[in-house]
């Protein structure tokens, strides 16, 4: 009888001990592990300092006036490493709308002849294309971008020609 009564004391104290397994337990608290039953998040990983700036250099680019009649200049800062693309990009970006929606371009200079091309590449979903730019909107950007390339005498830029997925843009 003895016996039984120490082994029913036994499974009683086991099924009081711990009915969870002991890997699903939460820790017990210790000076590095708070004492809460919320999952530890991790902490997040160390930033390194950010390294100081690529140099910037002032160049100027063009918009159109609110008549679309002339070319104003503005002078923006830009990489100076990819000046005369970011100077690009500043003028596309100006134009680049809810319906006309540029996805990407790239600048390409023949060094010979003086000759840059943007090739132009539409977002699929651009609701516009560029035959359907009007007569302001397509002196606003391809003359902004043409007087943007032409102005600045380090470029060399001569002549501007545009051109989507390698297919002359007829203006």
């Amino acid at each position: 009888m003895k016996a039984k009564k120490i082994l029913i004391t036994g499974l009683l104290l086991i099924s009081v001990a711990g009915c969870v397994p002991e890997t699903q337990q939460p820790p017990a608290p210790t000076p590095t592990t708070p004492a809460t039953t919320e999952p530890l998040k991790a902490s997040p990983t160390p930033v390194a300092k950010p390294t100081p700036s690529e140099k910037m250099v002032s160049v100027m680019v063009y918009k159109a006036d609110s008549d679309c009649q002339s070319l104003v200049p503005e002078k923006v800062e830009v990489p100076a490493k990819s000046s005369m693309e970011a100077a690009a990009g500043k003028v596309v970006e100006r134009y680049d709308t809810g319906d006309f929606d540029v996805a990407g371009y790239r600048v390409s200079v023949d060094a010979k002849t003086g000759v840059a091309t943007i090739d132009f590449r539409l977002a699929p979903n651009s609701k516009r294309r560029f035959v359907s730019l009007s007569s302001c909107e397509q002196f606003a950007l391809f003359g902004s971008l043409k007087k943007t390339l032409t102005s600045n005498p380090a470029w060399k830029i001569k002549e501007v020609r545009f051109t989507e997925r390698g297919k002359p843009i007829e203006i």
